[in-house]
């Protein structure tokens, strides 16, 4: 099993390459985290981009601009809609997101017509989570898409979850549906909708993990606070996966491990016909090189 973030291109090695086209790669952040997965032998490489553009930031970088297959397209919104094209043409297995702004991006994803959302699919952000005080990685859901999921899109965004643990090598994680208490309030919508997906899990509409919620985050990940208020539950102490009521709680709680923690992290996004790597035009190239990796052992 996967604990560590570095563990998931060890995991690659070995295994046939996956293809991935990155939406308008100007930037240097992209084109090192894309050139890193090259280098690291798990991905074959397609940026579209402006090729002069392009080929001026991998002189800067010393990088070998000729590893890259280029397609020419120097504007964001085009260049987002043909990198769509080639995972469409079959031509491509992951789709990254380069310096092109997220709602851009996104409605190449959307396109009715010509994106890549299955029918009736729902498209949730998937973040895998490292921090030095927690023993093993948290994988975590909606930061980033979702503002107010409802109950079908928690059930779906708890199997997205499932399955990233699963490609984590992780077979029955744990899955916990955080609120802001662990005791069943009927008043809180958090509370609700959790205590129907965890009883979903208990009768096996909901496969492959241990579910259970509502839980509130100290329980959900410290086993201390779970003995002192004597909570029986086969997640709480011990999440591998947190599902969160809504985009506010979320994204709060990853950028405090990132931020105040010093984590480091992987995200893609989750329900589309390929994953798709999205992360913000300012992280780091680590970040960008181990969501590329997620991105690998997720994708079919």
């Amino acid at each position: 099993m996967i604990n560590k973030l570095d563990q998931m291109i060890d995991a690659l090695k070995g295994k046939p390459k996956k293809r991935l086209v990155a939406a308008y790669a100007n930037d240097n952040h992209t084109i090192e985290a894309v050139n890193n997965a090259t280098e690291l032998g798990i991905i074959e490489p397609i940026l579209v981009g402006d090729e002069e553009t392009i080929k001026k930031v991998c002189a800067e970088e010393n990088i070998d601009v000729s590893k890259f297959k280029i397609v020419q397209e120097n504007d964001p919104a085009r260049a987002s809609k043909k990198a769509v094209e080639i995972i469409n043409a079959g031509e491509a297995d992951v789709l990254m997101k380069g310096l092109v702004s997220t709602d851009k991006y996104m409605r190449a994803i959307l396109d009715k017509e010509k994106g890549l959302l299955p029918p009736k699919a729902v498209l949730s952000h998937i973040t895998v989570v490292e921090t030095p005080s927690y023993p093993k990685l948290l994988i975590v859901s909606d930061v980033a898409i979702l503002p107010a999921p409802d109950l079908k899109q928690k059930i779906a965004i708890t199997n997205y979850v499932i399955n990233t643990a699963h490609a984590l090598g992780n077979e029955n994680p744990k899955v916990a549906l955080i609120a802001a208490t662990e005791q069943m309030s009927a008043g809180m919508q958090a509370c609700v909708d959790a205590a129907i997906i965890s009883k979903m899990a208990d009768r096996k509409q909901i496969k492959g993990a241990l579910v259970d919620g509502p839980l509130a985050l100290d329980v959900a990940i410290d086993m201390e606070s779970v003995e002192i208020k004597k909570l029986e539950s086969p997640v709480a102490g011990d999440a591998d996966c947190m599902v969160f009521p809504n985009i506010e709680s979320g994204n709060v709680f990853f950028k405090t491990c990132t931020k105040f923690a010093k984590g480091e992290l992987a995200a893609v996004v989750a329900g589309a016909k390929c994953p798709a790597v999205l992360t913000s035009r300012g992280d780091s190239s680590k970040t960008k090189t181990y969501s590329i990796a997620l991105a690998c052992l997720m994708a079919k």
